[in-house]
């Protein structure tokens, strides 16, 4: 028996949440945008997702509005795909769902979220136990922690692994020869 797509009988707005971001690797996909991955290719190499997906995945965040595409170059066509404010909303989500999964299933720390202003910590629930304010997503410095590959083979990790505010463009550095790594 096939799984539906929908949740008809829930009355519920978590089903409701779920019919947009409930698919395997949309929620890593809006993760990624929220990190600044904007392009095609950068997505596609870091999740390891297969082609089809992630067209699907990205045209069906681009119909709930969770996405924006943009061309960025005109000849050949180019496009990005830029996180929107209803995107941006979900970012409380994937960190508590991070720190669930850090906590529950003993994942190590991959990441530290600082209040960019003054470089406290987040606590649990997104707040600045310094400032006492819910922090933005786009006051949110990331920074790499103990867990994370010092030396990942995709650039897209590589790039994640300086420190860089949510929401800005991931700058990734052009491939190196010689270093080691397939396809660089």
């Amino acid at each position: 028996m096939a799984l539906g797509k929908d949740y008809v009988t829930q009355e519920c707005s978590i089903a409701r949440a779920l019919e947009v971001v409930g698919e395997r690797w949309t929620l890593l996909v809006v993760r990624d945008a929220l990190y600044g991955v904007r392009r095609y290719n950068d997505f596609l190499g870091h999740l390891g997702i297969p082609r089809a997906v992630l067209a699907a995945r990205l045209q069906s965040l681009i119909d709930e509005g969770i996405l924006d595409k943009r061309r960025y170059q005109e000849s050949p066509p180019r496009y990005e795909y830029v996180i929107t404010d209803r995107g941006i909303a979900l970012w409380p989500t994937l960190r508590a769902l991070g720190r669930w999964g850090r906590e529950q299933l003993g994942e190590p720390q991959m990441r530290y979220f600082r209040h960019a202003p003054c470089g406290t910590e987040l606590g649990p629930y997104g707040e600045c136990p310094g400032c006492g304010t819910f922090v933005p997503a786009e006051d949110v410095v990331m920074e790499p922690g103990p867990g994370l590959d010092p030396d990942p083979a995709d650039p897209v990790s590589r790039a994640l692994l300086r420190p860089k505010r949510l929401l800005d463009p991931l700058q990734i550095e052009p491939a190196q020869t010689g270093a080691g790594k397939e396809g660089a």
